[in-house]
């Protein structure tokens, strides 16, 4: 761990606010029905708690079974950076420099997007650092992977989903998304949803057997504020549950399995929020990457696993 990464397992910060469109309050929002947020956020919320700073760009949020949570460093090329439950910051490896998204593989490979030149998608064997690549020369944003192995790619520029069924078995199984982004699949594995940065929606598809995708459609309304059109979502993650969770400008926005929207938590610190996954004990903390730190905080709820 190089000197300028400074780990902090501290106090947690004050209770954080939550947005109810564009009005503020400091206490969970309690809408009818049983997916409000005070179904996952505790009470006392003890809000935002900072694990870990001195990043430049964090992005790529993961988490494996145990707990411990993944991500990369965008800013300084850092390869895979590890927090284990407790708080200890480890580097995994650094034979991919650059990730913008990454998943396990039910295989146990990591599944990343690598922003190098050229960019490309590959598979890396965390523990002999061998690499195949599975895509490339087109420009991979962010990623799922299925429990049969199946890679579905956002490509921003092109407003496509791509699925990847083995090395050099690429196909477009989505298009007229507006700058598809965040990328996540139900706890099930039968619906894939896909965030617009540029627009205001997450599509959501059914998930064939054969991996191909069917029944897309605009199917949750993320919240915008009054001065602009765009929503950026980004970044999203599941919760066994089946709630999902998708990072915006306004906050990490929250829907019930059937799309409804049950709030919005506020970003830890006021610079971009782009990924978010389960991880810690249990899985019951919600993770953030937000610029050049990286946040959690505790939940009443469960991260689904590989998601």
């Amino acid at each position: 761990m190089g000197p300028s990464y400074i780990l902090r397992m501290q106090a947690p910060l004050p209770l954080i606010a939550l947005f109810v469109g564009s009005s503020l309050t400091l206490s969970a929002q309690n809408l009818a029905g049983d997916m409000a947020l005070s179904k996952i956020l505790p009470e006392p919320d003890p809000g935002w708690e900072l694990v870990a700073e001195g990043f430049q760009f964090t992005d790529g949020a993961c988490a494996d079974a145990a707990g411990n949570f993944y991500f990369c460093d965008l800013g300084k090329s850092s390869g895979i950076l590890k927090l284990s439950p407790d708080g200890k910051l480890s580097t995994v490896t650094k034979v991919v420099p650059r990730i913008s998204g990454m998943k396990f593989a039910p295989d146990g490979r990591m599944i990343v997007a690598d922003q190098g030149n050229p960019k490309r998608v590959v598979a890396i064997d965390l523990k002999t650092e061998a690499v195949e690549v599975l895509m490339e020369g087109t420009p991979p944003n962010d990623l799922a992977v299925s429990r049969g192995g199946h890679v579905y790619v956002t490509v921003t520029g092109a407003g496509e989903v791509l699925h990847i069924a083995g090395p050099g078995r690429t196909r477009t199984v989505a298009t007229g998304i507006k700058a598809p982004n965040g990328i996540v699949l139900s706890p099930d594995g039968g619906t894939l949803g896909v965030s617009e940065y540029r627009g205001t929606n997450v599509w959501a598809f059914r998930v064939r057997q054969d991996g191909s995708l069917d029944a897309g459609d605009r199917y949750m309304t993320l919240r915008t504020s009054p001065t602009r059109e765009d929503s950026g979502g980004d970044g999203a993650t599941v919760d066994a549950e089946g709630r999902w969770y998708v990072t915006s400008h306004e906050g990490i926005q929250l829907f019930d399995e059937t799309g409804r929207i049950s709030g919005v938590i506020a970003r830890p610190q006021a610079k971009a929020t782009v990924s978010i996954a389960f991880a810690g004990g249990g899985r019951r903390y919600l993770y953030a990457c937000s610029s050049d730190r990286v946040y959690r905080r505790l939940t009443k709820t469960t991260g689904a696993t590989g998601r």
